[in-house]
């Protein structure tokens, strides 16, 4: 089970914007992961547009959003396109991340965020995630750790 405090698991993902995004080169930024189900269902849908929503709010704290899931990088470009979305999904079809997050229960994606600090180290853990005002809990404890 991963802890509060504990160094983040590193991923090398590839990205919707053609890069791939290792975790590990990430420091001195705080970074928000979440990972979801599947492209272009309701919870998700919302929940990316939530996302999208508040980024500018996210960014101007000086953090980076990240949306994974076992979706392929096809279908993550097309739901990026269709909700405009301006951060990047990473496709992880192999569940690298998600193994190493143990997000993973009977191989279905169980909805969670982590809160990166600059050090690399997990400073918030939400699982089994509500999608209904999750931003604006993610938003309040960016805050608390800036």
């Amino acid at each position: 089970m991963l802890k509060i405090h504990q160094q983040a698991p590193d991923f090398n993902l590839s990205g919707t914007d053609g890069k791939f995004y290792q975790l590990s080169a990430l420091k001195d930024k705080l970074v928000v992961i979440y990972f979801y189900p599947k492209d272009n269902t309701p919870g998700c849908t919302q929940e990316a547009c939530d996302f999208r929503d508040n980024f500018s709010k996210i960014a101007k704290k000086g953090c980076s959003v990240f949306g994974i899931s076992k979706d392929s990088m096809e279908s993550h470009k097309k739901f990026m396109d269709k909700y405009e979305l301006n951060f990047v999904l990473l496709s992880d079809s192999e569940l690298q991340a998600h193994i190493a997050y143990q997000v993973l229960e009977e191989k279905k994606t169980i909805r969670s965020t982590f809160l990166i600090d600059k050090e690399g180290k997990i400073a918030k853990i939400w699982s089994k995630v509500s999608v209904k005002n999750h931003v604006e809990e993610v938003l309040k404890a960016i805050e608390e750790i800036k």
